[in-house]
């Protein structure tokens, strides 16, 4: 059966001047088509009038607006007179001095969406300035959803637009987090909203629609307070059973502790027919409790009769808990003010007013009560510190930069005239166009702290002046006690040197006088004898000043690209040999070894003593190790072994013996010191080694434990070159005699020297010419007298050493022969053992048959 037309007052407000005559008759038939026997009934069409929830009907296409309810009156300040029957957006314009504002672009792209979609369109969280009575815009936020009512013929007729003002919640979290909580809060209301698509479908049931698929609980009650209406939404979010909760049913579902409270707030207002709120925890269907709004508007009939309650129930614990946390937050902000002793401030950049609490205005020796503008804050602060608090303060107000106010200045007090310190700190606020509007910040009062750092500073200043009093006071005792090691050390050395120069000496003084005794006897049988004992003595003598010099690091050397796999494994025969059966030896040699510039026959005799000290490490026999290893010393590495970073080979000894204590480690490389007995050993071996191998460029280490054995390590550096193949020793025996007349010159200041060299020369049959000098030397090299072969001392009187002689006689004969003759190792004047081609060098003393053997091979090299 059909339902009586609408009333006509209810189609024929939709008329309005603000429409031609066509368009309002189109309109008032369609809406006429659309609500034709569908008249709502009295409940419902109250419902729609008095819901609390903003509802605004327009029509398509031209978005005329067809109905609002009261709580869309209230929510935009328009009335219904400013509203019905008007286009839309010359209702609700966006702010035309906004430049941002996009409210009417995206509402009017949400009503396309659903007259093309037919179905509900939920918008994000608008930002929508609505107009108030004095022209301004205010600025607003909405969550609106907007529902399609469609018409017989399945096409969208009105479209329902609901919106919900979120205003206050984005006011309470801030523009950041306040964005993101509505964006979860917003997802709830669309979630919500939904369910609202078949709302106002067919007159009576569109309007129980709206009201059941409404984004809120919604209920209708009798002028007595009984509850004749509640819809799906309560239902389906209380979980009670259809129409349990109609009466006082719906007080079931309130928390017993809220319960009395809920029900005294309903019943007094309903005896005073006034609207009320109230808060109250609400069971949700999963047994839940959850904090809800309950709000309810009383209404009327037009003669003023009571005709009961709409309200509606919002779920607000979300909202509860975010306003709880800021709550917390805002508490535990104002504790940490408070116990930090920090002043906030607030400056209008544009007026110049300023907010100063108590404790910013003591900062400025003002009291409480006296009001403050910022001609205060200019005139409190120092004069030597004004500069720079305004350029900090005009920085972070200007728009291109906006730096952290941060700095730190003295103020004098205003009424106290005490001088204080403060550092503060603070932002700019700018709106749309760049200004800055605010400056905001804290203060905090540090005169304290910096009293504090003043004391701290005096303190360190006199603490320095003391440390640097005792360092200087330790500086003169450890030098006293490094001049009175130094003088320990020179003390042992010395009378480690007179120990064993005497026993030497005395060999050889000894041999001689007896040799000069027989033949003063004509007992000549005993001179070869005693001979022999003498130039034994005398390379004993010789040997002791060689490792002397190797230990100073001032030995000469002759070092050349050497294989040590090649030369370790061609001493294992002789090592064998030295150390006896019962010990056995083992040589490893490393695969692919890179070879090292060194001095072969030194590296030898550093492996031969090595291996000695561990023969005499183990009495009982055990097994000595020769290996050899490529070893990468990276940074930590090679400042633990106190060489450069690089690339080097290890040569190591490794026994089985008895081992050493660490105190007997710490020693071995120093020089006369020794574990031997008496007469068994010089001390020298180890200190020998030590001194050749830094000579070398490389390190020498020492690792032993007691009776664990002992490994001593050489390392050397690595040389980037070819090794040349090994062509054995020369032969110094039978060298055949000069025939062509080569004439050699000898220049040398030690008398003894010269003639040793020039009976050489003669034996061979060489032409010999002296010079004690090096202006005598320089003087016979630059005549045109021939001269072979220069055999010279580097260390020579007259103003010119040996090498300076040599490369002078270089100018003008450039392929003369040189052989360098020292005791003494000038390495730095030789060249650090890199000689120039026809340059070689020997070290005294020398052996006669060494010494023929190098002339001779040095002057037929040229042919």
């Amino acid at each position: 059966m059909n339902e009586p037309d609408p009333p006509a007052t209810t189609i024929k407000q939709f008329r309005t001047t603000n429409l031609s005559d066509a368009e309002s008759d189109t309109l008032e038939r369609r809406l006429t088509e659309t609500a034709h026997g569908a008249g709502p009934s009295a409940d419902f069409q109250a419902l729609f009038d008095a819901s609390p929830t903003p509802l605004l009907v327009v029509a398509p296409l031209n978005w005329t607006i067809v109905a609002a309810n009261g709580a869309y009156v209230r929510a935009t300040g328009k009335t219904r007179e400013e509203q019905i029957g008007r286009h839309l957006f010359d209702v609700f314009p966006d702010d035309p001095d906004d430049p941002s504002a996009d409210g009417v672009r995206n509402l009017t792209a949400s009503l396309e969406r659903v007259v093309a979609t037919r179905s509900t369109d939920a918008m994000a969280v608008q930002r929508y300035a609505v107009q108030g009575p004095d022209g301004r815009f205010v600025e607003r936020w909405w969550a609106p959803v907007n529902t399609p009512v469609l018409g017989k013929d399945g096409n969208v007729v009105l479209i329902l637009h609901h919106v919900e003002d979120v205003s206050e919640v984005i006011r309470l979290r801030g523009d950041a987090e306040g964005r993101d909580q509505l964006a979860h809060g917003q997802q709830v209301v669309i979630d919500r909203l939904r369910t609202s698509q078949a709302a106002l479908r067919e007159s009576e049931a569109r309007f129980r629609n709206m009201a059941d698929n409404a984004p809120v609980m919604m209920w209708v009650t009798d002028p007595s307070g009984y509850c004749t209406y509640l819809n799906a939404r309560w239902y389906e979010y209380t979980g009670q059973e259809p129409g349990v909760g109609e009466g006082y049913g719906w007080l079931n579902a309130v928390h017993p502790d809220d319960r009395p409270a809920a029900e005294q707030v309903f019943v007094s207002a309903n005896a005073e027919r006034r609207d009320y709120r109230v808060d109250f925890r609400l069971r949700r269907a999963d047994g839940a409790y959850r904090w809800t709004i309950d709000a309810a508007a009383a209404r009327f009939s037009p003669d003023g009769e009571f005709l009961g309650y709409v309200g509606s129930v919002i779920d607000i614990d979300e909202r509860r808990e975010a306003e709880e946390r800021l709550a917390f937050s805002e508490e535990k902000l104002r504790l940490a003010i408070e116990v930090g002793e920090i002043g906030q401030w607030d400056v209008d950049h544009q007026t110049g007013a300023m907010f100063w609490p108590p404790r910013v205005k003591a900062m400025f020796g003002i009291s409480p009560e006296v009001p403050v503008t910022l001609d205060n804050f200019h005139k409190g602060v120092h004069p030597d510190d004004r500069e720079k608090t305004r350029s900090a303060y005009e920085a972070a107000s200007d728009p291109d930069r906006r730096p952290l106010y941060d700095v730190e200045y003295r103020t004098i007090g205003m009424e106290d005239g005490v001088v204080r310190w403060v550092a503060a700190k603070g932002r700019g606020i700018f709106d749309g166009t760049g200004r800055c509007v605010r400056m905001i910040g804290t203060a905090v009062d540090i005169t304290a702290r910096k009293a504090a750092e003043m004391r701290l500073l005096d303190l360190n200043e006199r603490l320095e002046h003391r440390v640097a009093s005792e360092i200087a006071d330790r500086a003169k005792a450890e030098e006293a006690l490094r001049q009175s090691q130094k003088m320990e050390a020179v003390g042992q050395l010395t009378g480690g040197l007179a120990h064993d120069f005497n026993n030497l000496l005395a060999g050889i003084s000894g041999s001689l006088e007896l040799m000069q005794t027989r033949m003063q006897q004509g007992r000549f049988t005993d001179v070869d004898r005693y001979m022999m004992a003498a130039q034994g003595a005398a390379k004993r003598a010789a040997a002791l000043t060689h490792r002397l010099l190797a230990f100073s690091r001032r030995q000469t050397l002759d070092p050349k690209p050497t294989d040590v796999n090649r030369l370790a494994s061609g001493m294992e025969e002789l090592i064998q040999r030295t150390v006896g059966p019962a010990i056995t030896v083992e040589v490893i040699g490393a695969a692919s070894l890179w070879p090292a510039l060194v001095d072969p026959p030194q590296l030898e005799n550093a492996l031969l003593n090595l291996c000695i000290n561990a023969r005499d490490a183990m009495p009982d026999g055990g097994r000595i190790t020769i290996e050899t290893a490529n070893k990468w010393l990276d940074e930590r590495a090679a400042r633990q072994h106190d060489v450069p970073e690089g690339q080097y080979l290890a040569l190591s000894v490794t026994d089985t013996g008895i081992g050493m204590p660490p105190e007997v480690v710490e020693r071995v490389f120093e020089p006369f010191f020794t574990t031997k007995p008496i007469g068994e050993g010089t001390g020298l071996g180890l200190s020998m080694i030590y001194g050749f191998a830094q000579q070398s460029g490389g390190q020498v280490r020492i690792y032993s434990e007691v009776g664990q054995g002992t490994t001593v390590c050489i390392y050397l550096p690595r040389h980037y070159g070819e090794v040349a193949a090994d062509d054995g020793k020369i032969s110094v025996t039978d060298l055949p005699r000069s025939e062509q007349g080569e004439a050699v010159l000898i220049v040398d200041d030690e008398p003894t020297v010269r003639m040793l060299v020039t009976d050489i020369l003669e034996d061979l049959g060489y032409v010999a010419i002296e010079a004690g000098d090096s202006v005598a030397g320089l003087r016979v090299l630059q005549s045109d007298v021939r001269i072979d072969l220069l055999v010279t001392d580097v260390g020579l009187p007259g103003g010119m050493n040996g090498r300076q002689m040599a490369d002078a006689a270089r100018v003008t004969r450039p392929n003369l022969k040189v052989l360098f003759i020292t005791g003494y190792a000038e390495n730095a004047i030789l060249g650090n053992g890199h000689l120039a081609p026809g340059m070689a060098v020997l070290t005294k003393p020398f052996a006669i048959e060494t010494m023929a053997a190098r002339i001779r091979s040095m002057i037929a090299a040229e042919r």
